[in-house]
C-alpha cells in the first residue's frame, strides 16, 4: 500500500512540474514536389506562441484564430516566418512565397512554397522560429526529397541544419 501512495505522489509531482514548465516546440516539414517542381514548407506552431512572437517581433497584436483583418494577419505571419525560417537549396537561397495558414486545434499550420526546377541534392535551413521569445524552444524539422526523409531537432540557440540527398 505504501508503494502505491509513493507512486501516486511521484506521479502528481511530475504532472505539476510539467504544468508549471511548459514545453516549446514547432515542427516544420520541407518536401520537394517533383511533379509541381517546387519546395513545399509547412510549419506547425502553437498559435498562442505565434501570437506572442508577432507581438514581440513584428510589433502587431494579432488574434490568429479570429483576425480582424485576414490580409493583415497573413502579411504579419508571412513576414515573421520568412524572417525566421530561411532555406538554401543546392547552394541557392530560395525566396519563400506565403500560401496561407489554418488553425487546427491549438496549432497554426503555416504554408509556404518556392519554385525548384533542378533536382535537389542539398538543403541548408536556418530555423529560429520562436527562439527570441522562448529560451527553451526546440524546432523539429523533417525534410523529404524523392521519398527519402531526414529529420533533426534544433534546440535554441542552434539554428542551422544541413541535409544531403
Amino acid at each position: 500500500m505504501k508503494i502505491k501512495a509513493w507512486t501516486l505522489l511521484l506521479l502528481c509531482i511530475i504532472t505539476l512540474t510539467a504544468i508549471a514548465h511548459p514545453f516549446y516546440v514547432s515542427i516544420s516539414t520541407v518536401e520537394y514536389n517533383s511533379s509541381n517542381k517546387q519546395i513545399e514548407l509547412s510549419c506547425r506552431i502553437f498559435y498562442n506562441d505565434l501570437e506572442v512572437a508577432l507581438q514581440n517581433q513584428i510589433k502587431q497584436k494579432i488574434d490568429v484564430i479570429n483576425p480582424k483583418n485576414r490580409a493583415v494577419a497573413d502579411s504579419a505571419i508571412a513576414r515573421y516566418v520568412r524572417t525566421n525560417f530561411r532555406i538554401q537549396v543546392n547552394g541557392v537561397i530560395k525566396p519563400l512565397k506565403f500560401v496561407g495558414y489554418e488553425i487546427e486545434d491549438d496549432v497554426a499550420w503555416c504554408y509556404l512554397e518556392s519554385p525548384q526546377l533542378q533536382p535537389v541534392t542539398s538543403i541548408k535551413i536556418i530555423n529560429q522560429l520562436l527562439y527570441q521569445d522562448f529560451k527553451t524552444q526546440s524546432n523539429i524539422m523533417h525534410v523529404t526529397i524523392n521519398g527519402k526523409r531526414q529529420s533533426i531537432k534544433l534546440d535554441n540557440p542552434k539554428r542551422t541544419a544541413e541535409f544531403s540527398f
